[in-house]
């Protein structure tokens, strides 16, 4: 066992051991022991463990970036500033104001990028497990050889598990790892772009961040969908449902928290305006001094106006 896995074996047996747990609770719920849709529902109770734990960090990276789109404008003004400027005091010069820059803002570029970096040993444990673990059928920590043999054999749709698009001439293979992987790759380009056109402010989207965030957003899904030829059914299963957890709680994170000036703050402040009117509370502005007050609804009692008072 080389360094790299003895690294990853930690969390190779924590992945083991939720698919075990899982797959003990659904086949006490009445799921067939050997069947491949219990195997796949295991990986999917897998992802919604993970993603829980995640959570705290997810929405640190929902701020983060939306943090690091709205510091742009003031990012352009520390480059242009220091434009030309090569010497090392105007560099440190340059880092120092730009540090100071995030530490007054409160955001930190690394949180963004935190719970990926977080979720790709789990992947990797994962990829392990089902490459090693199950094809091979030796089994990790709590996954038997017993039981990883049962998974192996086991499938859906007249696909293994363990079955890669690459790796297999079946055409019920080749037909499902397709599917998956295309799913895979619009699922993780529509998480992208929610979070760029719901939660940006049009003024943040014109810099070089956006541009860079722009292009993760198509590049990412076309390095999953050439990588994932060669990704076990399970993987793909893994990272097809932890792509859905996370555009829903993305959903809800933008929804609640939006940015300021985006579309999401808008269509927020659009439905607390009719949740006022369903109330019934009457809005009151006040112009020049002089209280304009909404029409009354039929049936309330009318307030008594203020009166001008003579100069």
């Amino acid at each position: 066992m080389n360094f790299f896995e003895s690294l990853i074996f930690p969390l190779e047996w924590v992945v083991a051991w939720i698919m075990v747990a899982a797959h003990a609770g659904l086949t006490a719920l009445g799921m067939p022991e050997a069947s491949g849709w219990t195997w796949s529902l295991s990986i999917v109770v897998l992802v919604i463990v993970i993603r829980i734990v995640l959570i705290p960090l997810f929405v640190k990276q929902i701020k983060a970036s939306r943090g690091m789109a709205l510091l742009q404008p003031e990012m352009r003004k520390i480059q242009q500033k220091y434009k030309g400027k090569t010497d090392p005091a105007s560099r440190e010069a340059m880092s120092r104001e730009t540090m100071e820059l995030y530490r007054s803002s409160g955001t930190n570029p690394f949180s963004s990028c935190l719970p990926i970096l977080l979720q790709a040993p789990i992947f990797f444990a994962l990829f392990r497990v089902l490459n090693y673990g199950l094809r091979e059928e030796q089994g990790v920590g709590p996954l038997t050889g017993v039981l990883a043999r049962q998974a192996a054999e086991s499938t859906i749709f007249g696909a293994r598990l363990t079955d890669t698009f690459l790796g297999s001439d079946d055409l019920n293979v080749k037909i499902l790892t397709a599917v998956l992987i295309v799913a895979m790759s619009l699922t993780t380009f529509t998480t992208q772009r929610q979070l760029m056109i719901k939660n940006m402010p049009a003024s943040a989207l014109d810099n070089p961040f956006a541009q860079q965030q722009k292009l993760i957003m198509y590049l990412f899904p076309i390095i999953f969908a050439v990588s994932g030829v060669n990704f076990p059914i399970g993987v793909l299963i893994y990272w097809f449902t932890t792509n859905l957890w996370t555009g829903g709680q993305q959903a809800y994170v933008i929804r609640r928290m939006p940015a300021p000036g985006s579309k999401a703050e808008e269509a927020l402040e659009a439905r607390r305006a009719r949740k006022r009117a369903r109330r019934g509370e009457a809005a009151t502005d006040v112009v020049a001094g002089e209280v304009i007050e909404q029409p009354q609804r039929a049936g309330q009692r009318v307030q008594p106006k203020r009166k001008d008072r003579n100069r």
